[in-house]
């Protein structure tokens, strides 16, 4: 049995200095060191090559290294292999952090008062108390619920939207398509943390925006591919939307010359809003492993049919 790492090998080191110390008895190696594959059971990965995935004939896990699996492929993935996505709590706080900081940007102008310090003009905006500001999540997984909780001691009118029904407290909650319109239309601050699946794909297009408040700002921390971004050049430059706020495109990163660059309705960020920490993640994973070399069930295992 042996455990194998193909990400990012910065991280890496500290992944192995953990297990080392906390799990010697677990061979641990670096991809391009594999040691033996056919003693591979676990996989830790960002975005596993096909032909790796092939020549682990004893894979029984892989572990996402990230939030997300979109990015892997399920159906290149043996139906024998259990998939786990990543949820660990320096991750969720990075979210938690980023997803604030987002909120009260936009909340308090800011993109609209950096455009006038470099105009050099002095213009106060009316303050809006927070209580007036209604802020909506789609995706109530953890770390939708997280971000609902960080958010709650500002006083924001706090409303969710699942594909399922959820209960999280202090907030309104919606479920399924039937009740979308509905959320949408209380959402003065939109925020995107949905799974990216073929049903969410470009879900945030110009339908969804006309259903927004007009002058609504949207935060999208989910996956790029949850944008259309021509819907949103659009609704911005036209006034349906008033701000983005974007840690996630499609491609990462942009290309040289996309408008989203020099966009002044627009905070670009590179993918950074919620970043696995190695030092909890590690711990996370190793502890995983265990309950599965004990029998007991593996925690956040995807669920092929849905997606996520």
């Amino acid at each position: 049995m042996s455990i194998l790492y193909r990400s990012d090998a910065v991280r890496g080191r500290i992944w192995a200095e953990i297990f080392a110390a906390e799990a010697p008895e677990l061979p641990f190696h670096i991809w391009p060191d594999t040691g033996d594959t056919a003693a591979v059971e676990y996989l830790i990965a960002w975005q596993p090559p096909v032909e790796l995935l092939r020549s682990l004939s004893r894979l029984q896990v892989l572990f996402s290294i990230g939030a997300g699996v979109d990015q892997i492929g399920l159906e290149q993935v043996p139906d024998s292999v259990s998939i786990v996505r990543m949820v660990e709590p320096g991750l969720v706080s990075g979210m938690v952090e980023f997803a604030t900081m987002a909120v009260l940007t936009l909340h308090r102008n800011v993109l609209d008062y950096h455009r006038y310090q470099r105009a050099g003009t002095w213009r106060q905006m009316e303050v809006i108390p927070a209580a007036k500001r209604r802020v909506g999540v789609m995706g109530l997984g953890v770390l939708g619920q997280a971000v609902l909780r960080a958010l709650a001691p500002f006083g924001f009118a706090l409303r969710g939207w699942s594909r399922t029904p959820k209960e999280v407290p202090g907030v309104t909650c919606y479920s399924g398509s039937g009740s979308l319109d509905a959320f949408l239309g209380g959402c003065d601050i939109l925020i995107c943390l949905l799974p990216l699946t073929d049903a969410t794909r470009h879900i945030l297009d110009s339908q969804l925006f006309r259903h927004l408040p007009q002058g609504a700002s949207l935060v999208n921390v989910g996956r790029g591919g949850h944008l259309d971004q021509s819907a949103l050049l659009d609704a911005l430059d036209s006034g349906r939307l008033s701000a983005a706020v974007l840690d996630v495109c499609d491609p990462e990163p942009l290309p040289a010359g996309h408008p989203f660059w020099q966009h002044p309705s627009i905070l670009l960020t590179p993918h950074i809003a919620g970043v696995t920490r190695p030092e909890t993640a590690a711990r996370i994973v190793l502890e995983n492993i265990r309950r599965h070399r004990r029998g007991e069930p593996l925690r956040d295992v995807v669920d092929r049919s849905a997606g996520y």
